[in-house]
């Protein structure tokens, strides 16, 4: 039997403020003690329980998510109004909790596609790849062309062919921290296991040359990794036509490959969050750690992203890293956003978007302690730059953006093969050529947009279900989806937009 969801929770006896499960009334009796609400309080958001004077640390989780901008009365609406982001020290602790996996006796597995290197795949599609934005729409009449002709009728084990189109590549130093990060986004496309063959496109003139990015990329043309310009084979038409008939050659081989059984090591599963709310912190991303653990525990790996978005709660991961030399890679991260918002005038605390503060997150420390969740519990094992290759097994962080389309861009160049993706706000994504799972923070949202969301975890707040059940239920929906089931994103053909490399530097 359903249980309905509380009135309003505590979560953590030291904290300085309930969450509202309900829009509260003013005169509502907060549930264990005996603060009434004097204002109307928002679904989601958050409630005093005591008076807090001007300048003091607030709490939430038993972290300080910010600090009081005016003194705050027991009952009264704690938010943008009286709750503000100040920098503050953290205790790094490197490694003190950390603790080795301890490994499940018989791992699970997954039907999914071996390569020739050995990697898995989750999907067995042929890319088509630009290196520059001027290269976008002959790479589209390409894949439109193969996938409209049903020709893939006769290849039943390839899943398509996937344009991945970007609007960068020129208008950029041909040298530099930029450029270095575009071709190691692309690199890490063309090799990745999900592709069989890649064909790569450009224009010819672009700052980001064929063969540069080839030879900085230690990548080689072969029957599988095809390159040419539009400039050099002559024109669009001719291009095109070029374009299809690689593609053509690559279908037999592409379809050789079928699904086997593989073990659940063989995964690298991206985490990602956006369109938060203030549930996201109690449903949704500790149910996705709880699955990320699993994962590790089977022997896989499971990697946290979103630099901006762990700002305030990196001393919670530092702690779990299994040495000293990775909790500095973490902050050497972290450092190097301070400097990077400062140059360009910015502000770590431009997190939380108008969507998240309306969901009831107030500072980038109160949104970033909730998207931590997601990692889970296991020890940190190591640290990566943008679209850096993962390479360790466990719990694994990547330094990207918040956004993201660019942060699921950057964790799927370095290797991971399947992504889930947190949202209490309803977020519509998806990214080829990865399947990518929709978790739904609350049951309203999941009910209203169900067409788009994979797991409900309100039913964590509705009482219905506990962190770890769903946290299951996310893990085997993992496998089933790794080995060939659908997600809803795939489904209404999410993915071939959503390809967005990192951009640094000045577009000139």
């Amino acid at each position: 039997m359903l249980r309905s969801a509380p009135v309003a929770i505590l979560l953590n006896p030291a904290d300085d403020v309930m969450i509202a499960c309900l829009e509260l009334e003013v005169g509502t009796q907060l549930p264990g003690t005996d603060v009434r609400c004097t204002e109307r309080i928002p679904n989601g958001h958050k409630i005093a329980l005591r008076r807090i004077e001007k300048d003091q640390p607030v709490r939430r989780y038993n972290q300080i998510i910010g600090f009081a901008s005016q003194p705050i009365l027991p009952g009264q609406h704690v938010h943008t109004q009286n709750l503000q982001m100040r920098t503050f020290e953290r205790d790094y602790a490197y490694g003190v909790d950390y603790k080795p996996t301890e490994y499940v006796a018989t791992p699970a597995t997954w039907q999914g596609f071996l390569r020739d290197d050995g990697r898995a795949a989750t999907r067995n599609y042929i890319g088509v790849i630009s290196t520059v934005n001027c290269s976008a729409t002959v790479v589209k009449q390409i894949s439109q062309h193969i996938n409209s002709s049903g020709l893939l009728r006769d290849f039943p084990n390839v899943d398509g062919i996937v344009p991945i189109t970007h609007g960068s590549g020129c208008g950029m130093a041909s040298i530099g921290e930029g450029i270095e990060v575009l071709r190691r986004t692309l690199a890490g496309y063309s090799r990745h296991p999900n592709f069989a063959g890649v064909l790569m496109v450009g224009l010819g003139c672009e700052a980001n040359q064929m063969g540069a990015l080839f030879f900085t990329q230690g990548m080689k043309e072969s029957p599988l990794l095809r390159a040419m310009t539009i400039q050099e084979t002559g024109g669009t038409s001719k291009t095109t036509r070029k374009g299809v008939d690689i593609i053509k050659e690559m279908l037999p081989y592409a379809n050789k490959f079928t699904r086997q059984a593989r073990p659940a090591s063989e995964l690298i599963l991206g985490l990602e969050c956006g369109g938060s709310d203030s549930y996201s912190g109690i449903t949704a991303n500790p149910a996705l750690g709880a699955a990320a653990d699993l994962l590790v525990k089977h022997g896989g790996t499971a990697t946290l992203a979103e630099t901006p978005e762990i700002y305030g709660a990196e001393h919670l991961l530092t702690r779990r890293a299994c040495s000293r030399e990775v909790g500095e890679k973490l902050i050497g991260r972290i450092k190097w956003w301070e400097d990077y918002t400062a140059r360009l005038k910015g502000d770590m605390d431009n997190n939380p978007s108008p969507g998240n503060k309306a969901g009831g997150l107030t500072t980038i420390l109160e949104k970033s302690l909730g998207a931590a969740a997601k990692g889970g519990t296991t020890g940190l094992m190591d640290v990566y730059e943008y679209a850096m290759p993962i390479t360790a097994k466990g719990f694994t962080f990547m330094d990207t953006p918040g956004y993201d389309p660019c942060s699921v861009t950057g964790l799927t160049a370095g290797g991971a093969n399947i992504a889930c993706f947190t949202t209490g706000r309803g977020s519509a994504f998806g990214s080829k050529p990865i399947p990518c799972l929709k978790l739904a923070t609350n049951t309203p949202l999941y009910e209203h947009q169900e067409e788009d969301m994979d797991i409900n975890c309100g039913e964590i707040v509705d009482g219905s279900a506990s962190v770890q059940q769903v946290g299951e239920r996310i893990f085997n929906l993992i496998l089933a989806t790794a080995s060939g089931q659908k997600s809803k994103s795939e489904a209404f053909g999410y993915g071939d937009e959503e390809f967005v490399p990192w951009v640094l530097g000045a577009t000139m």
